[in-house]
């Protein structure tokens, strides 16, 4: 599957994008928070519809705990996945399954493996996708979604498809999330909406993994000043009362 594809390739006609409209996010707002719900199906439709062309390079499978699962989930999730060890005693390099300690593994051996795959074009990883693209969230949601019957007269070349939020419509990645594509464990209808919601929740999250511990640092360095910014204010109204007398 060309999952992603057109995540990364360059745009093909001038044609400028239609702006990804707006949407609610959770995590938005000084008070903003993930939802951990979100993410775990986000987490399962990465698992089974992105994660064919696409690795997330620099996120470990110990960091799922910080989405709500235990030890046991985590070791559970990473052995769906084999990764490369070694060398061995006899010097070579051997598969295993994947452990808590690994981080989530490409899905080619190197990139001509990928560009050979995918119509010449390295699908990009998808750690810090949604800081990496102008937008973020909002534009990777859209562009799952954005698909549409061509315009008439357009020249689409054989694995093109038309894509109104992507830069020169014309992308190399099908549309993937299509109604019932994933199986939501939690029992939540997975609709393309759906799945495009909680799957660029998940790339966000893996994007920006100490967001709500910022946040609750920037509330904690802003009550602070209040209160310094009050004690300043009683301490000079003090120093300014014995002054007038």
């Amino acid at each position: 599957m060309l999952v992603g594809v057109g995540l990364a390739v360059v745009p093909i006609s001038g044609k400028a994008a239609e702006a990804p409209p707006e949407h609610t996010w959770q995590f938005e707002g000084v008070f903003g928070t993930f939802d951990r719900a979100s993410l775990q199906r986000g987490l399962q439709v990465f698992n089974q519809v992105c994660s064919t062309c696409h690795g997330m390079k620099y996120v470990h499978f110990r960091n799922l705990t910080d989405i709500g699962y235990s030890d046991d989930q985590v070791d559970a999730i990473a052995s769906q996945y084999t990764v490369t060890d070694g060398p061995n005693d006899q010097g070579e390099m051997y598969q295993r399954p994947a452990e808590a300690t690994d981080n989530f593994p490409l899905p080619y051996d190197n990139k001509q493996a990928a560009k050979n795959a995918n119509n010449g074009v390295v699908p990009p990883d998808l750690s810090v996708i949604t800081n990496a693209r102008p937008g973020g969230p909002e534009y990777i949601r859209a562009l799952l979604l954005g698909y549409t019957d061509p315009p008439a007269g357009a020249d689409l070349s054989p694995g093109q498809y038309w894509n109104k939020y992507f830069p020169g419509h014309k992308i190399g990645m099908p549309k993937m999330l299509v109604e019932g594509a994933v199986d939501y464990q939690d029992g939540t209808k997975a609709t393309p909406e759906q799945m495009a919601h909680d799957v660029t929740a998940f790339l966000h999250w893996a994007s920006n993994p100490h967001l709500e511990e910022r946040k609750r640092m920037g509330l904690k360095v802003i009550l602070f000043l209040i209160v310094l910014t009050a004690m300043l204010y009683a301490v000079q109204r003090k120093v300014w009362a014995d002054v007038d007398k």
